[in-house]
């Protein structure tokens, strides 16, 4: 029998992933043009948007997290023609999402209240000061109402959709960024500010397109009997994203803990400046994966609904053959000869340069050695078992890495390395044993899952009992 013809057509998860590419540049574009401006005022701005990446990931932590729970809720959902849970789902978003916004402007206040008290050198605690209030503090306004209209249009597949609103943001912010900076000359503040403002317009596009698409889905639900609402979904919402929360905040209990170990350094303040360089640069090319693992979560969700689990096995095996693809094939290629033209550039002092240089080539391992735990944890969400991809997170961020790191930094100096290089060495190691481990749990979990039978329709798992009472006599 035919797929039910009012659900979208089942897609690939490279084909959901491929909008969703350009939508993650875009996004993190956003915070790499911080850099790139800041390098016009100094290595002490450069280093102050790196001692602000900890709070960024709090944030993307909060947003990813509720990302996942609803992504995850209403593709369920609408792949069940369930419509009066996705209305439940929706109202439980606005209200938490009401809750998380405040205190992150009360953490904006701390920075700025904290900055100058934490020893860096003071021309790095200004700037940190300024920027890291501003964006942190504004961010809990542009940023955390995207999570619904986000949410939506993932689950509806329009991954177009979430790449136009990532091109509207950036292109706001570049235009804002070379207004505050170099006409305005407001420094920092001005960086910061404009990626604050930016966001605004990618929220404004993406609700544009989630009414769309919720116009649609509603006019289908009118035309179905009413089924019975279970509870509120608060549950199942915070079911996933409590661990994809504390996943990502255990990435910013990472950077906070190799910042710390980088302000020990003799150079200090040239080690943290192309540390950020080097983390900007990782987190820029790891966003094709990203996106990869953003759309393996409804991809893998509708097919684990249709009790599915050759296709979701299908889809991990080929993302996972893209990933190596493009860090060998693309990364690599373009930042090995580039690595001292990026950094001479990107840096005010030749020390900071020769740094930056040095880590800028470790980019392309980070890419290969980081895409297997990205590709493999929200296969769980889709599944509804956030705890394994928290459990595997757990062991890199607290138990491998501060020690790899602190062995690589201790260690470089004995064979002419800085120490610099050292820590970043270690951080790949703990990257490369978390991604196996995740991904070996991964595939044992779907061995044991249901598969639907060859020749299937595929169709939700609650639609099959009307199948078959359609084709009694």
């Amino acid at each position: 029998m035919d797929a039910d013809p009012r659900l979208p057509a089942p897609r690939t998860v490279l084909r959901m992933a491929a909008p969703l590419v350009v939508s993650f540049w875009m996004r993190a574009a956003v915070t790499f043009v911080d850099t790139v401006y800041a390098s016009f005022l100094g290595d002490a701005a450069v280093a102050a948007v790196g001692l602000t990446i900890p709070f960024e990931f709090l944030m993307i932590a909060v947003w990813v997290g509720l990302s996942t729970g609803l992504t995850s809720e209403f593709a369920r959902a609408m792949g069940r023609e369930e419509h009066g849970r996705v209305e439940q789902a929706l109202r439980a978003g606005w209200k938490l999402i009401a809750i998380v916004a405040p205190p992150f402007t009360l953490i904006g206040g701390g920075i700025w209240l904290a900055a100058p008290r934490l020893g860096f050198e003071p021309a790095v605690a200004s700037s940190f000061q300024l920027y890291g209030a501003v964006l942190v503090g504004g961010s809990a306004f542009t940023l955390f109402w995207s999570v619904i209209p986000d949410s939506l249009v993932k689950a509806h597949q329009d991954t177009r959709s979430t790449m136009w609103a990532g091109i509207w943001t950036n292109a706001i912010n570049l235009g804002l960024n070379t207004l505050f900076l170099f006409v305005f000359h407001w420094g920092v503040f001005g960086i910061a500010l404009s990626t604050v403002l930016g966001r605004v317009g990618g929220l404004v596009y993406a609700l544009g397109r989630a009414r769309h698409h919720e116009r649609g889905r509603r006019a289908a639900a009118a035309r179905l009997p009413p089924r019975p609402l279970p509870p509120p979904p608060y549950r199942a919402v915070l079911g996933l994203a409590v661990p994809s929360s504390l996943t990502f905040a255990l990435m910013a209990v990472e950077t906070a803990l190799i910042n710390s170990l980088l302000a020990t350094m003799p150079q200090a303040t040239e080690s943290i400046a192309a540390y950020s360089i080097y983390y900007r640069l990782v987190l820029f090319a790891l966003q094709p994966v990203i996106a990869t693992s953003v759309a393996m979560l409804p991809f893998a969700a509708r097919r684990s609904g249709a009790e599915d689990s050759a296709g979701v096995a299908l889809g991990l095996r080929q993302a996972n053959v893209a990933a190596i693809c493009y860090s060998a094939g693309v990364v690599a290629p373009a930042l090995f000869p580039t690595a001292p033209w990026i950094a001479a550039r990107l840096c005010e002092s030749p020390l900071t340069a020769a740094y930056a240089s040095t880590a800028i080539r470790a980019v392309p391992l980070a890419c290969l050695l980081g895409a297997p735990f990205l590709l493999a944890r929200p296969l769980f969400e889709a599944l509804g078992r956030g705890r394994p991809g928290l459990v595997v997170a757990a062991i890199r961020y607290l138990g491998l890495t501060g020690p790899l790191a602190w062995l690589g930094s201790a260690v470089a100096p004995a064979v002419g390395q800085p120490p610099l290089a050292g820590l970043i060495a270690g951080t790949l190691a703990s990257a490369g044993i978390s991604s196996a481990m995740l991904h070996l749990w991964a595939r044992a979990a779907l061995r044991g899952a249901p598969a639907t039978p060859s020749g299937s329709s595929g169709a939700p798992a609650a639609d099959r009992p009307r199948e078959a009472d359609a084709r009694r006599p």
